[in-house]
């Protein structure tokens, strides 16, 4: 017998479908069965392809008695994180507040008006170590709830007004000094050794990285470049990148990048793409270009949707085990290579007798560049072809507005770059699915099978798609993605705009919470905040209007202490204040010459918005713009005052790497 979620869209609510609990969708209806009841809510937040909620799942949730004494006793109410990031940012922020820590699953249980009295995350069906058994969690907090009603009350009274002053933050500047002090703050964190930041868990740093390469553009910063170097190398080179498919996992549980959390997620891969065809840009390393292209066929061939569109995640569990998809050992080697091949692969890829994860078996790595290409090609072949033999991770179909958009706009500079036409071909038809499924009278966060969920879009959603239908607009030349790019921006305009400064993170006309999320750091996607001062920066470039200009240095204005703090969790917003720096160059190619326009893409210079064209297009980047002598011409233009044009691709570099200098 299947309970509410059975209707839901999400696959992560379907999965607890078959759950003895009584689950309810996040809605006014159960709140509403919480005051019938006089019983407080038991919210339980998760998603798809989260290794530890399915392990909850499977301890807590689907056993009889657990389940009973929940419906009893709460209203049960279970929640996608990346269908409501609203939702779960108000409690995760909670969580950390009253236990220090945060993750998934999180479970807060709430009076029937939303406010939080107690929050954590996973609990174990037995006593372990100081973590209580789940059931005695709950049977303490009925308890409580029936004998000390008014002392819960005052506690979640105090918690949610912690959390709305939380939104109040200040405003300041990023000058060029505070971005050098930026990167020292960064270097004091490095890992020397083994790449990253900080010690393990580790996970990609990808916005940071991507400041540290404009960093290092528009200043020659050789101590930028370098961590870069390091951490992208090491990434790249351990277990967390699938060394047979390409593609990155969520993180490393070591400060080696050896063993991973398997699951991998659209959001990392779309912004590791980026980060490394930068890298590939700046320096040419073979490394980079060759994760670049891998990343980018990763995304085509094991995330692209039937509609068109990107899914969200895929599992890190198969066979009921973490990582079995994945893992290898000696033996499975040379059953399918041989033993020659078999203990050259082993050696090569690093997997022992001993394991380097669990249950002898080892992740693979690529420490160093195989000094037979044509073997390890082969050998590469036939173990994909074992593995597809192999149960695949499930994939979490839902398409999520915000990471598609942060896919788009990777894959149409990929597609450029690395003279991969079906690169761009499926940004521009994952870019027409956000808007044909997405775009409404407001913003929806997620589809399903081309269905629309009723969850609202929040500010990084609005803010990448429109960052996207200009990185769109760069290669069709069609106005029309100028103007959806203009209908996303203005909305944010009118509906984000927080009156004491910055922006809040849900609409005024959404759903009303418990308080108003906003929140401007930097978590493993960008913040709607930096969202917004890159997606006005590009709106300005193309249009000349000084109020996306405003909008964008308003952005960063509103994160700049924290910048200033934390420059870890401000990277996004970092990388836009480079951009600021650099102008940004608004970069029109005049005609239909794939050479100047791969060169224009190719420049370094910090934020760049380059947009191909012919004459007389309907967009005003364009305006008087013109090919020189019946050839392709390129504008290099700051503020809509343009460097004279060149037509070739030589002299193009030349004329940015002059500016850089300042000649």
């Amino acid at each position: 017998m299947t309970n509410r979620l059975a209707q839901a869209q999400s696959p992560y609510l379907r999965q607890h479908a078959d759950n003895p609990v009584d689950w309810w969708e996040w809605g006014p209806e159960a709140f509403e069965e919480a005051r019938r009841t006089d019983r407080p809510v038991l919210l339980s937040v998760g998603y798809a392809a989260c290794h530890w909620c399915h392990v909850m799942a499977h301890e807590s949730f689907e056993d009889p008695a657990t389940a009973a004494f929940m419906n009893e006793h709460f209203v049960n109410i279970k929640v996608d994180r990346e269908e409501r990031p609203d939702v779960d940012a108000i409690y995760m922020q909670a969580t950390q507040a009253m236990t220090g820590q945060g993750g998934w699953p999180m479970t807060c249980v709430l009076t029937p008006d939303g406010e939080p009295f107690f929050a954590g995350t996973y609990f174990p069906p037995e006593p372990s170590g100081q973590h209580p058994a789940f059931t005695q969690v709950l049977q303490a907090l009925a308890e409580a709830w029936r004998d000390r009603r008014e002392e819960i009350v005052e506690a979640g009274a105090r918690i949610r007004a912690f959390l709305a002053e939380r939104g109040a933050g200040g405003a300041g500047t990023l000058t060029p000094e505070h971005l050098a002090g930026a990167v020292e703050s960064l270097a004091a964190e490095f890992d020397t050794e083994a790449g990253g930041f900080g010690t393990a868990p580790k996970f990609p740093p990808s916005m940071v990285l991507e400041f540290l390469l404009r960093h290092h553009a528009r200043t020659g910063d050789e101590a930028a470049l370098s961590m870069v170097e390091r951490t992208c190398e090491a990434m790249a080179r351990g277990g967390m990148y699938d060394q047979l498919a390409g593609g990155f996992a969520r993180y490393s549980v070591d400060r080696f990048w050896r063993v991973p959390h398997f699951e991998k997620m659209l959001y990392d891969n779309a912004l590791l793409l980026r980060v490394y065809l930068h890298w590939w840009r700046q320096t040419g390393a073979p490394l980079a270009e060759r994760v670049a292209r891998e990343t980018a066929w990763f995304l085509l061939r094991e995330l692209r949707t039937p509609e068109g569109g990107f899914a969200s995640a895929l599992d890190a569990d198969s066979e009921g085990r973490e990582g079995t998809f994945y893992v290898w050992n000696p033996n499975q080697l040379m059953r399918t290579l041989g033993p020659s091949d078999g203990a050259w692969a082993a050696s090569l890829l690093g997997v022992t007798a001993a394991g380097t994860f669990e249950r002898g078996l080892s992740t693979l790595q690529l420490r160093e560049d195989p000094d037979d290409p044509e073997r390890w090609a082969r050998v590469r072949a036939a173990l994909l072809e074992a593995r597809e033999n192999r149960t695949r991770p499930a994939r979490d179909d839902k398409v999520v507005a915000a990471w598609n958009a942060l896919a788009i706009s990777a894959l149409v500079e990929a597609g450029v770059l690395l003279e991969q036409p079906a690169f761009v071909e499926a940004a521009v038809a994952a870019a027409q699915l956000l808007w044909c499924v997405h775009v409404r009278d407001g913003v929806i966060r997620t589809s399903i099978d081309g269905e629309a969920s009723r969850n609202a879009g929040v500010l990084e959603d609005h803010a990448t798609m429109a960052e996207a239908f200009v990185a769109v607009l760069g290669v069709t030349a069609d106005p029309v993605w100028l103007e959806r790019a203009r209908v996303l921006l203005d909305r944010v305009l009118r509906h984000f705009p927080d009156p004491d400064g910055g922006w809040f993170d849900t609409a005024d006309d959404a759903e009303q919470l418990l308080v108003r999320p906003q929140d401007p750091s930097d978590n493993v996607t960008p913040s709607g905040t930096s969202a917004v001062a890159h997606a006005m920066l590009a709106m300005a470039a193309v249009t000349g209007e000084q109020r996306y200009r405003d909008a964008a240095e308003r952005s960063i204005s509103a994160a700049a202490p924290l910048a200033q703090q934390v420059p870890r969790y401000a990277g996004w917003t970092l990388a836009a204040a480079e951009a600021v720096l650099a102008g940004p160059a608004e970069v029109a190619v005049v005609g239909d010459d794939p050479a100047l326009h791969r060169a224009a893409l190719a420049l370094t210079t910090p934020g760049a918005v380059v947009v191909r064209a012919d004459e007389g297009a309907a967009i005003p980047l364009f305006e008087a713009k013109t090919r020189i002598d019946g050839r392709t011409a390129v504008y290099i233009c700051r503020n809509h005052i343009c460097q004279r044009p060149v037509t070739d691709p030589t002299e193009l570099t030349a004329q940015a790497l002059s500016r850089r200098r300042g000649d």
